[in-house]
């Protein structure tokens, strides 16, 4: 009767460290989770600075163009007549 009781209070024992583990695992996933989520916002943020920051250089570059720097003047000039065009079109279709 006795190996009966040992071997129920080793079971007992290895379910305690068992449940022990599974519930640092779950805090750990939790934890992993929260930084994942964190990640996520940063990166979101980075990518809208970025996406900022290219159209700030576009810009510094077609104001280059226009106070006369050689560098940027096909973009300025390409840039220029594809906001004509649009403008030809609002005036169509205004037209009709």
């Amino acid at each position: 009767m006795s190996d009966l009781t040992e071997i129920v209070d080793n079971l007992e024992n290895r379910i305690g460290k068992l449940l022990q583990n599974y519930n640092k695992l779950e805090q750990k996933q939790q934890t992993l989770q929260d930084e994942l989520t964190n990640l996520r916002a940063e990166k979101q943020e980075l990518l809208t600075s970025l996406e900022a920051s290219e159209n700030r250089v576009k810009t510094l570059k077609a104001a280059n163009a226009l106070l006369g720097s050689n560098e940027y003047k096909k973009e300025t000039k390409l840039k220029i007549n594809s906001l004509i065009r649009e403008i030809d079109q609002c005036i169509v279709h205004l037209s009709e």
